[in-house]
């Protein structure tokens, strides 16, 4: 059940998040411009999920900047092994964000968490592709069906995030970051993906499927405004024997100047 949009959500962020931010800040704005557009999509007075497409260890730290300054304190779902780092992790849990415990019997736990979540007014980032890209060309894989599972179980919007830059600046799964040129970060919300006709129907796989695959047209549409580039007409799997393979740095030209 969704949210009443009367009934606006406490965002406060936290004081472990808002120091986090005043830490970050100045380093991040130094480092990188900023094309940010969308913000208006991204709703007030309800709770509802991000979904994001994935191109970079950097992009995490790039979207978080992008939703707090428009007064959404950023919720990820984010691996276990992070957030059981001994100290990084402690400060990371401080902020709410949700471990994921995948193939455990805690890994239902993620899913409950950002369900309720979603229910008491925050907005949940989900990166669906669940890894960076190996999509040559970088765009969005397949994707997984807990966002979409969320939205249709809770009547939360679901609204499409793409980024396009943070992959110029630390290119995937690289390590070294580019500081020169200075890179920009674009980063564009669009209106939530319409699931409308399949709300209040049983949420069977292929009710779930078809609303996986509209939520990655939408943020795939988005990403290519962002790049200003047509978007591919087919979508890599994450069953593709190369999203297997053993990751590697690698760097593309397509980008938005």
């Amino acid at each position: 059940m969704r949210t009443p949009a009367d009934a606006a959500p406490d965002r406060d962020p936290g004081t472990v998040l808002r120091s986090i931010v005043a830490v970050l800040r100045g380093p991040v704005t130094a480092m990188v411009r900023r094309d940010w557009s969308g913000a208006e999509h991204l709703p007030r007075h309800e709770g509802f999920v991000v979904a994001a497409n994935h191109v970079s260890h950097s992009d995490p730290v790039m979207l978080a900047h992008f939703l707090y300054d428009n007064g959404v304190p950023p919720r990820y779902l984010a691996k276990a092994a992070i957030l059981d780092l001994p100290v990084a992790g402690r400060i990371l849990r401080a902020t709410g964000q949700i471990p994921v415990y995948r193939g455990t019997a805690n890994a239902a736990d993620a899913y409950a968490a950002a369900k309720q979540a979603v229910l008491d007014g925050e907005g949940v980032i989900f990166y669906p592709e669940g890894t960076i890209t190996r999509d040559p060309d970088e765009w969005p894989m397949s994707g997984k069906t807990g966002v979409a599972r969320v939205s249709l179980e809770t009547g939360c919007p679901v609204i499409p995030v793409a980024q396009w830059g943070p992959n110029l600046f630390l290119e995937p799964y690289g390590h070294r970051p580019r500081f020169r040129p200075r890179q920009t970060m674009h980063i564009s919300a669009g209106p939530p993906v319409d699931l409308d006709d399949l709300r209040g129907r049983e949420i069977t796989a292929g009710i779930l499927a078809e609303a996986t695959d509209r939520i990655m047209d939408a943020v795939t549409q988005q990403l290519a405004l962002v790049r200003g580039v047509p978007a591919p007409s087919h979508r890599m799997s994450r069953d593709d024997p190369r999203v297997k393979e053993r990751p590697h740095p690698r760097r593309q030209s397509a980008t938005k100047e």
